[in-house]
């Protein structure tokens, strides 16, 4: 008899998600983990839970990330009285600030496709000067408007992916901090290989971010990905001034302001560059002048998890029934709807046609 139902390869936002999921469902899980070594995106990111702007022109997408947000507020309070960790979650709307009339009337365009492509479904504003100053005093004179919605929050990161690893443990799941070195399968059974463990379940799934394009051919699959760097600047604390999540900037609970982002092709590196944070502060201070008299404190790289054209792959194995892939960008945000709704589609054996779009076959049709 296997070990467990569900192995889950990869610790991360996206991996703990779907095991935690599977663990409140009933599924004996066992999650493999690289630990601190991990080329983890969770640590480095952002902390938004945001739909406007994701899924232009891909309505799946859009669709798949709105359903995510609305799950959000039941997540968050079970996984916070599940874990006792407070995750800091809020869902007060959020703001994409534009500095020139190009980048108000592309943000108003963009905006208006992704109203017409979701039948309804997206709700925004979009916000001349003079509105935006009625909701955000502290803007500075480079700001011409900003799209708002209310559909967007933020959480602390952090402890989101702490909180995972409390409650999937508190529900009986087994996490094994070691990186995976072999995947074999044989008479419907998947025997996953550590260098100090050997576990076997019925199912796998693959959500180890980086690491998955070299483990996906022990499963008949492919998961092409690539990394993208980018950078984050953390302010002094300062009295709060901010109180929604806007694309760029956020100030946290404690006080402290991050400042982003950028999107790098620089491969594996999680540096820093002096160029890319001047840009980000210069830009962050347009928007908020009040900035200029705080000091950075701490700055970071770190590296999404990108596919070929920016979607998520979410895939089945036909070589090796019971395998699976999950990947993406936007752990954070896609985190309830990968807990509560793809976790299910794992115990029912099979992904459901509305992730169809996601299959890694869309980067091999000839």
């Amino acid at each position: 008899m296997p070990d467990y139902d569900v192995i889950v390869v990869g610790g991360g936002t996206v991996g703990m998600s779907i095991a935690y999921g599977l663990e409140r469902l009933g599924k004996k899980t066992a999650v493999f983990d690289q630990g601190d070594d991990a080329i983890r995106a969770a640590v480095g990111n952002f902390g938004l839970v945001w739909v406007q702007g994701k899924g232009i022109g891909s309505p799946e997408y859009a669709d798949w990330t709105r359903r995510s947000a609305e799950l959000w507020e039941q997540y968050g309070k079970e996984l916070q009285e599940q874990s006792g960790i407070d995750i800091a979650y809020s869902r007060s709307g959020g703001f994409h600030f534009c500095l020139s009339d190009e980048e108000l009337e592309s943000r108003t365009s963009q905006m208006s496709q992704l109203a017409e492509e979701s039948e309804g479904d997206f709700s925004y504003e979009m916000l001349d000067r003079h509105s935006l100053l009625e909701r955000l005093p502290a803007i500075g004179p480079e700001v011409k408007g900003a799209s708002y919605s209310p559909l967007d929050g933020h959480v602390n990161p952090l402890l989101l992916l702490r909180a995972l690893h409390v409650a999937f443990k508190s529900k009986g799941g087994d996490l094994l901090v070691e990186s995976v070195l072999d995947i074999t399968f044989d008479d419907s059974v998947f025997t996953v290989s550590s260098t100090s463990y050997v576990k076997t379940a019925t199912q796998v799934v693959l959500a180890a971010g980086l690491g998955s394009e070299k483990l996906a051919p022990k499963l008949g699959l492919t998961t092409p990905l690539y990394p993208q760097r980018g950078q984050i600047l953390v302010t002094e604390k300062t009295a709060p001034f901010l109180d929604y999540p806007t694309s760029l900037i956020r100030q946290t609970g404690d006080g402290s302001v991050l400042l982003g982002d950028s999107h790098e092709d620089v491969g594996f590196d999680t540096g820093t560059s002096s160029g890319v944070m001047h840009d980000i502060a210069q830009r962050a201070c347009d928007i908020f002048p009040y900035l200029e008299k705080l000091r950075i404190v701490r700055a970071w790289g770190a590296l999404r998890i990108m596919s070929p054209d920016g979607l998520p792959i979410y895939d089945q194995s036909t070589q090796y029934p019971g395998a699976f892939t999950a990947t993406c960008h936007s752990g954070v945000t896609l985190s309830a709807a990968h807990a509560l709704d793809f976790a299910s589609f794992i115990r029912e054996g099979e992904l459901p046609f509305s992730l169809e779009k996601f299959s890694e076959r869309r980067f091999y049709v000839h």
